[in-house]
């Protein structure tokens, strides 16, 4: 991994989004060398693996609240 860049599971989803964009607009602009394609395209597969690992793990907590949710007792609101 280069210097100064962060681990994926470190970053924001929405942090990992951004350079998931970038890395696809270098490689589509087609002017790297190989080796530097490589690289960047094995960054953007770590970033999409750790972010679809987040919304799996986003995806059971909101099925746990939904559950929880279901199970508690229904009270009146009163201000």
């Amino acid at each position: 991994m280069p210097h100064g860049l962060k681990k994926p599971e470190n970053m924001q989803y929405e942090e990992a989004i951004t350079e998931l964009e970038q890395i696809v607009l270098h490689l589509e602009a087609g002017d790297l060398p190989l080796e530097d394609a490589l690289k960047q395209f094995e960054r953007g597969i770590a970033l999409s693996r750790s972010n679809n690992q987040k919304l799996q793990h986003a995806q059971q907590q909101v099925s746990i609240l939904m559950q929880n949710d279901v199970q508690a007792p229904l009270q009146s609101f009163e201000e």
